[in-house]
């Protein structure tokens, strides 16, 4: 699995327009629909399901200026995921306390628990490495932002 697997250009934001939590998360859920990676009747669920995990299961926001709120949903055939920056930084609750820059937004099948924590993993593993959080960060334009995660795919080995 690769990055690139999971985020399609459509499905990037270089700058997010929101400025709290929720809308973040209601943006890069259509972005989705705009990327036609989910239909546009599943928003509202998703999107819900998404803030009702960070309210009862703790904040997606684990630190270094990052967030990925994710959920299952049943209905979806692959897992699909968008990518958002704020240049001015989203108060996401974050454990650190800081303010999240880079969003990285999972929805993945019910039925796929597995391939859900394969991307999961992929995304932590690349959103732990410092260089790659920092590039992101500065990453004002969504080609930037793309050529970032297709740089990274080629650096990962198949699993």
């Amino acid at each position: 699995m690769k990055l690139l697997d999971l985020i399609s250009r459509n499905s990037i934001v270089a700058e997010v327009e929101s400025t709290d939590r929720n809308g973040v998360i209601r943006e890069l859920v259509e972005v989705l629909v705009t990327a036609k990676s989910i239909e546009p009747g599943t928003v509202d669920g998703i999107v819900r399901s998404i803030i009702t995990l960070e309210r009862t299961r703790g904040t997606t926001g684990f630190g270094k200026g990052v967030a990925v709120p994710h959920v299952k949903v049943d209905g979806l055939s692959r897992i699909v995921a968008a990518v958002g920056r704020s240049s001015r930084g989203v108060d996401f609750g974050s454990l650190d306390g800081q303010p999240v820059y880079s969003v990285f937004l999972i929805v993945s099948p019910t039925e796929q628990p597995e391939e859900h924590l394969r991307a999961m993993d992929l995304i932590f593993r690349h959103l732990q490495q410092e260089q790659f959080r920092k590039f992101l960060q500065q990453s004002d334009q969504v080609e930037k932002i793309y050529d970032l995660l297709s740089e990274a795919d080629e650096k990962t080995p198949v699993a």
